[in-house]
């Protein structure tokens, strides 16, 4: 099962939430619910076999949230926790409530997002967790934070998360689950907080040594996002043309990317360029029909 789970999750950071997940979800309903239902040999098999079922149903609410399917990541996240709870692993309870106030955020529901995330890292969930996924529980805290408005807490978290993932090292007994997070995107959920927070600059700098670190043909969709937020944030700069350079990049990227986010990506690069659209300026009208034509072919 934690092969199978490995596996999706490289195809859903390649190709986005979009791709494979009605084969995530028939392999959990079929076979993953009949093992559930089976005979264990012992407690510690019955916890473990919870804890992966857990992080497959974890999985397929993430995919679906990457793919803008809301009420449906919600069902399957919940369903996480709760089979987090029976296997009583609660670093993978704090893994998924870290998701789901990702997903608050994203969804602009601030308190919310401040409650899941809180959540992520109280008690076991934090304290039991390997130095790398305390780094991921408390950026995406410290997202929660800037999205309430609290900036200094939201600081305090970074700094944490960053000690975090520098106590992390090969040696570490960790998940699977966290093989994605790293230095890429801790500077990427960084930039967020740092943009969030008004300081344009500073996440501009993030963004960047997010794009400099990660390797992009592994973790493709996020890096297609990761160029548009950049973009984005030169474009608010007043650095239009920077701005179509950067998104000519991630657009380069998108071609096989399923995942609402990288839509949002293109959504995001028209509406900002619509104040110039006239001036007829080449590169503007490039990237904005590029952005259409990804637009059209993956709605």
């Amino acid at each position: 099962m934690r092969e199978m789970v490995a596996m999706f999750s490289r195809i859903d950071q390649r190709h986005g939430g979009g791709h494979a997940r009605s084969a995530v979800v028939q392999y959990l309903t079929t076979d993953v619910s009949g093992y559930l239902h089976g005979h264990f040999p012992d407690d510690d098999v019955r916890r473990g076999m919870y804890s992966a079922a857990s992080e497959l149903a974890y999985l397929s609410g993430w995919m679906a949230f990457d793919n803008g399917e809301h009420p449906i990541a919600q069902r399957y996240l919940t369903t996480a926790v709760s089979l987090a709870a029976e296997a009583d692993d609660a670093p993978m309870a704090g893994h998924v409530l870290r998701a789901m106030a990702h997903q608050a955020v994203e969804l602009r529901h601030p308190a919310e997002a401040l409650d899941l995330a809180a959540a992520s890292v109280e008690g076991s969930r934090y304290a039991s967790a390997s130095p790398r996924e305390r780094s991921l529980l408390g950026v995406v805290h410290a997202r929660a934070l800037a999205a309430a408005g609290e900036s200094q807490a939201a600081a305090a978290a970074l700094l944490r998360a960053e000690d975090d993932l520098a106590a992390a090292s090969p040696g570490d007994d960790e998940p699977g689950r966290v093989f994605f997070f790293g230095e890429a995107s801790l500077a990427h959920e960084t930039a967020c907080v740092l943009r969030d927070t008004g300081d344009l600059e500073g996440a501009k700098r993030e963004f960047r040594r997010s794009v400099r670190t990660r390797k992009a043909s592994s973790f493709t969709r996020t890096h297609a996002v990761t160029l548009g937020y950049l973009g984005s944030v030169q474009a608010r700069q007043g650095g239009i043309e920077e701005a179509c350079a950067t998104w000519s990049r991630a657009l380069d990227l998108m071609d096989g990317v399923h995942s609402a986010r990288a839509r949002r990506t293109a959504a995001d690069m028209r509406r900002a360029l619509s104040p110039v659209r006239a001036r007829g300026i080449p590169l503007v009208r490039d990237i904005d029909h590029r952005a259409a034509a990804f637009l059209a072919q993956s709605s």
